[in-house]
């Protein structure tokens, strides 16, 4: 018999005749609980209390609370509160910024193809910043830094423009909307990929709220929801405004500044309601009337 095996039953014999493991015969650690003696705390008794001799801090009833400056008015008295400290303005819409010269640099680097729209997907793709609904980002704010050196001539929809920007834009024959985007349809739009693999439907895009119907109505924004007439007299009127010629009507009649989403539509060439099969690389789309009935309303 081999001896290792031999050692190896003996201890299981012992195992099985030791008694079970209960709070009875379960003793402390060697040295638990010992503590050391005679040790006094600060404030564990005494005639100072480790608090000094005298003074305003030798009296815990006597010390001033946090920001006190010895009567006079503090600091965060006499500094004005910035708009930035409002009461609910954690609630408000941001749009993070991109300006013309970011936009200018994807454009020659290759990383944007301006023959075809650029609208949030296709921003949010390049990964220069980050669009996160759930920090109450509402899309792009278009700045006009490097409005003097933008060149390109593309076709753009951004959530929110200045006007210098707007005319950096159609100067060079291009085409720029404003377009709102509720919450649901910005988590679709921010990472299109991760949503088409959750086999969810892509949403009906709602109207904008009251506080920002008056922005994107207004055709001097190029609103998406603004008179078309109006926002040609605006185009000419910020012409002339800021000293440079408009191209002719034959640059806006091409396909690509001819292309246009309806009101509730927030992909190019998806309609809300469908489904995108990623597995089959199929379209799905609803066969209910009630269904098709909601999800093309205006």
């Amino acid at each position: 018999r081999h001896p290792v095996m031999a050692s190896i039953q003996k201890a299981l014999g012992i195992l099985r005749n030791m008694p079970r493991v209960c709070l009875a015969n379960i003793a402390p650690m060697p040295g638990a609980g010992k503590t050391r003696k005679n040790r006094r705390g600060r404030n564990s008794g005494g005639r100072k209390r480790g608090m000094g001799d005298k003074g305003q801090g030798g009296r815990v009833s006597g010390l001033p609370r946090l920001g006190f400056e010895g009567g006079q008015t503090p600091l965060y008295l006499r500094v004005p509160l910035e708009k930035h400290y409002n009461k609910d303005n954690h609630l408000k819409r941001q749009y993070p910024p991109l300006s013309l010269i970011q936009l200018q640099r994807l454009i020659d680097l290759g990383r944007i193809d301006t023959s075809q729209p650029i609208d949030l997907p296709v921003i949010c793709n390049q990964h220069i910043m980050t669009v996160d609904p759930f920090k109450r980002h509402f899309g792009v704010h278009l700045t006009d830094e490097g409005a003097e050196c933008f060149k390109a001539k593309v076709h753009i929809e951004v959530q929110w423009a200045d006007v210098t920007a707007i005319a950096a834009i159609e100067r060079n024959g291009g085409k720029i909307t404003t377009r709102f985007f509720d919450l649901p349809c910005l988590h679709a739009l921010v990472n299109p990929l991760n949503y088409f693999k959750m086999g969810t439907p892509i949403p009906r895009c709602r109207y904008p709220p009251n506080d920002a119907l008056e922005y994107y109505t207004c055709a001097s924004y190029r609103g998406y929801l603004a008179d078309p007439e109006e926002v040609e007299t605006h185009r000419q009127w910020l012409a002339n405004y800021t000293g440079y010629k408009l191209p002719s009507k034959d640059t806006y009649e091409t396909e690509l500044m001819q292309m246009k989403k309806h009101n509730r539509q927030i992909f190019y060439g998806l309609e809300p309601g469908w489904v995108v099969n990623l597995a089959d690389k199929c379209i799905l789309k609803p066969k209910s009337e009630e269904l098709r009935t909601f999800y093309q309303s205006q």
